[in-house]
């Protein structure tokens, strides 16, 4: 128990605990229920909806209308196989995914995969330290780099809460992951959406050229993301222990309902930006590819409330993925080698490659569009790793992987791979369409 309930002051974590616990142990039951459970999942789901994700599904949209539709779909249900495994590993074995790969793989294999992932979290914070920064600099009409600042003390003051229990942080995330999908469900009432063809592009397979391969795989790299990966498996491990397989078995049930929930939400955000983006710019603005473009564009289409949403969402967006991405840069250090520093002081020293991208003024689009595709290049090795450890039964005993479900995990691993081969081919100068 929690000092604080000790000494008769209970925090809001305190009685997020003492609310889980009543779960438990059959106290409270009903949709209610899930509410108090819920958290790790709400705050992976900002890592689906993060200023990577608006770079590449405006692309997709602008270039080639709703036959990407379907990459988003694919993307958000591997995303809700693989987060579900993450989110096991925590629960069961109480141990986060780097931790489990420090303890049991060979430490060649480790140290391959901490600079892989430290690699994946610096793309991730590039993207998202830079779309937040950008929208403010855009709604705002101030320079970059005093945006950036106003974006950094934003983010280290939401990161300062984690001193108050995990509770609060989720909060926090969960209103800004609110105000993100708000946006966007209002610029689809202020949009003319043609609902059939929109569920057409959900549900044919269309790759046009070698271009549509690149961004189809920049668009699972900012969905599928490797530090969400690792984050989930730490969010689960560290609110409640179980205290018997009953327990474990009720946790697992509750965090995969949130999942579906959570991650249905975050995969129709991405839907909804790529067809205002299709919907918008690809009949006479098709080759609107950057952020900038994209927001000034909007204004005389659709008028200047639709632009000023879409950049409020992109700040939200930035914000609070700057947040959660610190958080999984902190577990993957952590679990791997065991090196830990305030959150805050990585979160500044963090800012470093965004600082040195805006002072060279490199194009800032261009660099959240090459960042998803490092995060998809990274992406394998946590993949691996968690149909490894939840398919075996020295980990995760009664709760290991049913047959289906292994089998099926083993398959999108494969597809990944695939498509990142792909990509590796058309970047050496390989023409797969020839």
């Amino acid at each position: 128990m929690n000092a604080s309930v000790v000494n008769g002051t209970l925090t809001v974590t305190d009685h997020a605990i003492l609310d889980i616990r009543k779960v438990l142990d059959g106290r409270k039951h009903g949709w209610t229920s899930l509410l108090k459970v819920a958290g790790p999942a709400v705050m992976v789901s900002v890592a689906y909806v993060d200023p990577g994700n608006f770079a590449t599904n405006i692309q997709a949209g602008a270039r080639y209308g709703y036959d990407l539709l379907w990459v988003a779909l694919a993307a958000s249900l591997v995303a809700m196989l693989f987060q579900a495994l993450s989110a096991k590993v925590g629960i069961v074995t109480g141990r986060n995914l780097a931790e489990l790969c420090r303890e049991h793989f060979p430490k060649p294999v480790v140290w391959l995969m901490w600079g892989v992932s430290e690699l994946a979290a610096m793309a991730t914070d590039l993207a998202e330290f830079l779309g937040a920064a950008l929208g403010l600099s855009l709604l705002f009409h101030i320079p970059l780099l005093p945006a950036m600042l106003v974006t950094a003390l934003v983010t280290c003051g939401v990161l300062l809460l984690e001193k108050r229990g995990f509770r609060p942080i989720e909060l926090v995330v969960g209103a800004l992951v609110a105000v993100i999908g708000l946006c966007y469900l209002s610029e689809l009432l202020i949009a003319r959406v043609p609902w059939p063809a929109v569920m057409e592009g959900m549900v044919v397979y269309r790759l046009p050229d070698a271009q549509a391969v690149n961004i189809a795989v920049g668009i699972i790299g900012a969905t599928v993301m490797p530090h969400a990966l690792f984050l989930h498996s730490g969010l689960t491990q560290s609110r409640v222990v179980p205290r018997s397989d009953a327990e474990r078995s009720k946790l697992l049930k509750y965090s995969n309902i949130e999942i579906g929930v959570a991650l249905t939400i975050a995969g129709l955000i991405n839907v909804a930006m790529i067809v205002m983006a299709a919907d918008a710019f690809h009949s006479g603005h098709s080759g609107v590819a950057q952020i900038e473009e994209a927001y000034h564009t909007l204004t005389p289409i659709f008028g200047a409330a639709a632009a000023g949403l879409f950049l409020t969402s992109l700040i939200a967006s930035g914000i609070s993925s700057s947040v959660v991405g610190t958080m999984a840069g902190q577990m993957i250090a952590q679990g791997f080698v065991g090196f830990r520093i305030p959150l805050w002081l990585r979160r500044a020293i963090t800012m470093v490659p965004s600082l040195i991208i805006v002072a060279l003024s490199v194009n800032v689009t261009k660099a959240l569009i090459d960042s998803q595709v490092v995060l998809s290049l990274a992406l394998p090795f946590p993949m691996i790793a968690l149909v490894w450890f939840t398919g075996r039964k020295a980990f995760m005993g009664q709760h290991r992987n049913r047959v289906p479900v292994q089998v099926l995990a083993i398959l999108v691993v494969l597809v990944v791979l695939t498509l990142n081969a792909t990509l590796v081919a058309q970047a050496v100068g390989i023409d797969i369409y020839s």
